[in-house]
């Protein structure tokens, strides 16, 4: 997986185009295969309660961001004059949260009724967001001049950031935030092993996936259900869904340890992207695929 296990992206305003796999049964989810056309990779990272969609498409460095409302509409989404855009988070009013590339030095924004704003931390260089509630309030991080990460929350209607502290970390990401305010993310303890976690009213969550050596937690719901990614024993990658303190492991039938599990909105569904099993890595080259998970029950 590339710098913050996202990957970078530019955009172009567009509307195009989608394709589709037929649907595949797995975990009580049906699966589908969302890939931008004419493209070889594709990764979806949010969803919201309307089915909307942010995500990219195209291998570095020609990245292109988009929001997509299924079943078959991509919509450009980039900051103005950047040379690359990532959009991450997107809330069930369809404001955007992300980051943005230009002249090699990495921002974070919002996008709030159509107005893009640069969100970084007083005095930071290295800023993303990756997560958005519904009130505005975002989730990410910014890199210190020694390569650590430090998780916040930024409030935009009060300006204000809001450190993230975890005992015995040394790097930390927060990476989505719903909104009663609960913050999901993961940090790299001093032995190097990275962990989620889990963060409400004050107390903290550690989130491992039992038996894994790494894990990333990533979305969340206002339910509380948390997405991520887990590395086995074996060195395989696998998406997971975490509920009611019990996991789930999810791999796309077609992905089976080389899956990566993103978001996941108010009802259940899921987005993410798997690379070729035959790579064994999510997404290390050229191809991947973007997918979404539907609960069978309809939740």
């Amino acid at each position: 997986m590339k710098r913050s296990a996202l990957a970078l992206i530019i955009g172009l305003a567009a509307l195009v185009g989608i394709a589709m796999s037929a649907l595949a049964q797995d975990g009580g989810l049906s699966f589908q295969t969302v890939n931008f056309p004419g493209d070889t990779f594709t990764q979806l990272l949010g969803i919201n309660s309307s089915d909307t969609i942010a995500g990219y498409h195209g291998a570095d460095p020609n990245n292109r961001g988009f929001v997509l409302t299924l079943p078959n509409t991509f919509t450009a989404e980039n900051f103005p004059g950047s040379d690359q855009t990532q959009v991450i988070g997107i809330n069930n009013r369809g404001d955007t949260a992300g980051f943005y590339i230009t002249a090699g030095t990495t921002h974070g924004f919002l996008d709030i009724d159509g107005t893009f704003s640069t969100v970084d931390s007083p005095g930071t260089m290295f800023n993303q967001l990756l997560g958005l509630n519904t009130l505005d309030q975002a989730a990410g991080f910014f890199e210190d001049a020694d390569g650590n990460d430090h998780a916040y929350t930024f409030d935009p209607k009060r300006g204000v950031f809001s450190a993230i502290t975890i005992p015995g970390a040394t790097s930390a990401q927060a990476t989505g935030i719903n909104d009663p305010g609960r913050v999901s993310g993961f940090y790299v303890d001093n032995h190097d092993v990275t962990h989620g976690f889990l963060l409400a009213g004050g107390a903290l969550t550690t989130l491992d996936f039992p038996g894994s050596t790494s894990t990333q937690a990533f979305g969340l719901n206002n339910r509380g259900e948390v997405v991520g990614a887990y590395v086995d024993t074996a060195g395989n990658t696998h998406g997971f869904v975490h509920s009611n303190a019990h996991f789930q492991s999810v791999d796309h039938p077609q992905g089976v340890g080389v899956t990566l599990i993103n978001g996941i909105n108010p009802r259940g569904q899921i987005v993410g992207f798997y690379g070729p099993a035959e790579d064994g890595a999510v997404c290390g080259g050229p191809v991947c695929n973007g997918f979404v998970g539907t609960p069978d029950s309809g939740d």
